[in-house]
């Protein structure tokens, strides 16, 4: 009979990792039907770091690393997940490109609903992450660079105008709407009544 191989410290370190990923990701999938708990506990964190960054007056990279990169969650967040302008380039129906009505007009026509590109949990959860490892490195004096932060706050504004009338102006000419409020919402005793 062959003995068993001894085991590496790779191997009970690879062990331990893959229990805490397990873990992890079962706190992770608890957490998914609690949508507002998990935003406050952001935005506790997120709190947490602005008040950091106030009273330590630095760590403005990291700051604005972080505003840079939320902006981009949020665009991609409130973006369809199949861009419109190619679905309306390909598909022409009856002269009017697929893209133009998102609605059926016609009994045969098949609905698309909005499908995001980032869908909510993994926008709160890399928003989340992100935030943690901002708040983490304002702690280190290795990313504490001397820069003049209003040019930082005019340059990340500049930048969230010009993404969002780009963005809002694709909402307009493709008509979609990324979130569900003011929506009429129809249960199943509204449905069977209307027949």
């Amino acid at each position: 009979m062959d003995a068993p191989e001894p085991e590496t410290p790779f191997a009970s370190v690879s062990a331990q990792t893959t229990r805490f990923q397990r873990m992890y990701q079962t706190y992770l999938d608890k957490s998914t039907p609690y949508v507002a708990y998990r935003w406050i506990g952001t935005g506790v964190l997120f709190l947490l770091f602005a008040l950091r960054i106030i009273f330590a007056q630095g760590w403005y990279i990291v700051a604005y690393s972080l505003g840079i990169y939320l902006l981009n969650l949020f665009l991609a967040f409130i973006s369809p997940k199949f861009d419109p302008s190619l679905e309306a380039d390909t598909d022409m129906e009856d002269g009017v490109p697929a893209g133009e009505s998102s609605l059926p007009t016609k009994n045969d026509q098949e609905f698309k609903p909005f499908v995001r590109r980032l869908p909510e949990f993994k926008f709160w959860h890399s928003a989340t992450r992100a935030i943690a490892l901002a708040f983490a490195c304002s702690w280190s004096d290795i990313f504490n660079l001397p820069v003049f932060w209003p040019v930082l706050v005019v340059y990340w504004l500049i930048l969230v105008f010009l993404t969002m009338r780009r963005q809002i102006q694709s909402m307009i000419k493709y008509r979609y709407v990324p979130w569900d409020w003011g929506k009429a919402k129809y249960n199943a005793a509204t449905s069977k009544s209307s027949l």
